[in-house]
């Protein structure tokens, strides 16, 4: 999967290591399945582990085993009789959740709520429960390959923009220290058809490859396909293009694709797609080292966007 039990596990471990007593609430998978994780894993710590799925029995169990942390996974497969609907409804989600919080508050102990983001179906999905809770994280990476991306989208104790980038490895997650380059492909020879930019990813500047394909069309509807970019965007930068450049595209197809699978949103990825499509149309790279961030008007104007120095440095 993604990673959440992996990394609630890892996390059990440390505070285990710091003398802090961990229960880990398991309605996914049986105490022996966590155990062949945690072996998996090479985890030395034991673990206190509660297969259950009723919140009545977990919060008595809680309450006489004392920890100083408790981790529910997941969330969604805790019921109580006392609520209604179906296991992982918005009723249940909700009732169960609140009775966490209550218990939390009365013995002061951290718990950590893992959930799974729905697409649709009987299950509610975390947006049911994030205005209770104090913090929210994201953890993300489908899309990435072996990749993934911690995110804070709530914190009642700190910031938000931190983000931790994580490599999925057999012996669990573990951090990639130099993660602004970790989207750079050809970081070696400079080639025709691609330029880097800066990109924000909460506080961190991410370097990322933005690749372009220009192409003699043979259809009179020339193709505009875009990944990991909005292809709106991509339409409306080659009219731009066109009109402020003299570059007439309207005989060419143009691909672009942001290396490493990585999905781009902010406007700062503007100039970059410009410059990569130019490269790849007069055949010609740009200079090794090239970095290029910029949001592109209108009249063909390169706007300042956020944090310029951050990108710089």
């Amino acid at each position: 999967g993604i990673g959440k039990s992996t990394l609630a596990l890892q996390l059990a471990n440390l505070l285990e290591k710091a003398q802090q007593r961990v229960l880990y609430v398991s309605g996914e998978e049986s105490a022996q399945q966590i155990a062949m994780r945690n072996q998996r894993l090479a985890l030395n710590e034991d673990i206190s582990v509660l297969a259950e799925t009723d919140l009545e029995t977990a919060l008595a169990s809680i309450e006489s085993f004392k920890p100083s942390v408790v981790v529910v996974d997941s969330i969604q497969t805790m019921s109580s009789s006392e609520a209604g609907g179906v296991t992982g409804g918005v009723a249940q989600l909700s009732f169960v959740t609140n009775a966490l919080i209550r218990m939390a508050k009365q013995l002061h102990i951290a718990v950590i709520l893992i959930g799974h983001v729905t697409k649709e179906g009987m299950l509610a999905g975390p947006k049911t429960i994030e205005h209770m809770v104090d913090c929210v994280l994201y953890l993300e990476g489908e899309r990435l390959g072996n990749l993934r991306i911690l995110r804070s989208s709530k914190n009642r104790f700190g910031s938000i923009g931190e983000v931790g980038v994580f490599e999925m490895r057999d012996t669990g997650l573990i951090e990639v220290a130099n993660a602004s380059s970790m989207f750079l492909e050809n970081t070696d020879k400079s080639l025709s058809g691609n330029c880097v930019t800066a990109l924000m990813e909460g506080n961190k500047v991410l370097l990322v490859e933005i690749q372009a394909l220009t192409n003699t069309t043979s259809t009179s509807y020339p193709r505009r396909v875009a990944s990991g970019f909005d292809s709106n965007r991509l339409q409306l930068l080659l009219a731009i293009m066109q009109k402020s450049l003299g570059i007439n595209l309207s005989n060419q197809d143009v691909y672009v694709n942001v290396a490493g699978g990585f999905k781009v949103t902010e406007r700062a990825a503007d100039l970059p797609v410009v410059m990569a499509i130019i490269s790849s149309y007069h055949g010609k790279a740009w200079p090794k080292g090239t970095i290029a961030f910029g949001e592109v008007g209108l009249l063909g104007e390169i706007r300042q966007v956020t944090q310029a120095e951050k990108r710089n440095k």
